[in-house]
């Protein structure tokens, strides 16, 4: 008798697309490229930190740097004497003082508030020490342009050509430095006076007309030689350099320059001689005028820290 069974067909339709809806992957994913940055991170420290900055990473996170207990009678020390406050320091360091761990703790403090507080400081000194450079190199090239042209102005001209030899001129760490220096054959100023000679307000006039062209701020020094000079009045090589110094000054005003640009007017008698080897030496009578840096000129007009006045008098009260 045949099988009456019937006969069932089955039939497996598949879908199209991915096989996998679920996100769990793009998680495990974020946090594999998370440590990926985190190690990359790590190795470039550890490439660009000295042994001294690693050791100072090490000691903030260190759990015993600072003690954050409030037990006795609470506050900074916690109750703690300050040699057991020393005795939390770390090897080779020298023991904190009570402000030490205040401003340590206050320090840490503000990082957990702000993860990214030092960063941002770092980021913000590295950016302003690229501007201050930027702005060295400009000023650079517009002083040495002046430089040029001086020289050229004094070459060019017919009375003042043979004074070229009293005039020098170079970049400094301070600024464009232009002396008028004696030679042994022909002197700045008389002997043991202040006036100016006659050739020597030529070249003022010039230096005078040139450096306006450019808005830095100028400090004028005189120098003399080694030679002992005083008068009876006691009147002696201090006084003649800071009056020659003043003299140049009233000789730069006269050309037009603005009395606002001269910074510093100072005498240095014979103590900065050009010639070290010779004190003597006439190269060593000399005026320097500098068109200072906007940096320098800055410290020289608002100093950074400047004297606190003395209360009750100078013996107190």
């Amino acid at each position: 008798m045949a099988d009456e069974r019937p006969i069932i067909i089955k039939k497996v339709i598949k879908k199209g697309g991915h096989g996998h809806h679920g996100g769990a992957w793009k998680v495990a994913y974020a946090d594999f490229v998370t440590a990926m940055m985190a190690f990359f991170l790590l190795l470039w420290l550890l490439n660009a930190t000295t042994e001294e900055q690693k050791k100072g990473i090490s000691n903030y996170f260190s759990p015993t740097s600072i003690s954050s207990s409030e037990s006795g009678a609470g506050g900074i020390l916690g109750g703690m004497s300050l040699s057991e406050v020393s005795a939390l320091t770390a090897d080779g360091l020298p023991p904190l003082q009570p402000q030490e761990v205040q401003e340590g703790i206050e320090a840490k403090e503000a990082t957990e508030e702000d993860p990214t507080r030092g960063s941002r400081a770092e980021g913000q000194g590295m950016q302003d020490e690229a501007l201050r450079e930027a702005k060295r190199a400009e000023e650079t090239q517009a002083l040495e342009q002046t430089a040029e042209r001086l020289k050229q102005v004094i070459q060019q001209s017919p009375e003042l050509a043979q004074l070229a030899q009293n005039l020098v001129v170079e970049i400094t760490h301070e600024g464009l430095r232009i002396q008028l220096i004696d030679q042994d054959k022909r002197s700045m100023f008389a002997s043991g006076q202040a006036t100016p000679l006659p050739h020597t307000r030529q070249l003022l006039a010039k230096v005078g007309e040139v450096i306006q062209s450019v808005p830095n701020a100028i400090s004028i020094t005189g120098h003399t030689d080694a030679a002992p000079f005083r008068r009876d009045d006691g009147y002696g090589n201090w006084e003649l350099s800071s009056d020659r110094a003043n003299a140049s000054r009233r000789a730069l005003l006269a050309t037009g320059v603005p009395a606002g640009r001269v910074v510093t007017v100072t005498g240095r008698a014979d103590r900065d001689p050009l010639i070290k080897d010779d004190p003597d030496a006439a190269a060593n009578r000399r005026i320097s005028i500098t068109l200072l840096y906007s940096d320098i000129s800055g410290q020289i007009r608002a100093p950074e820290k400047p004297i606190a006045p003395i209360q009750g008098g100078v013996f107190g009260n």
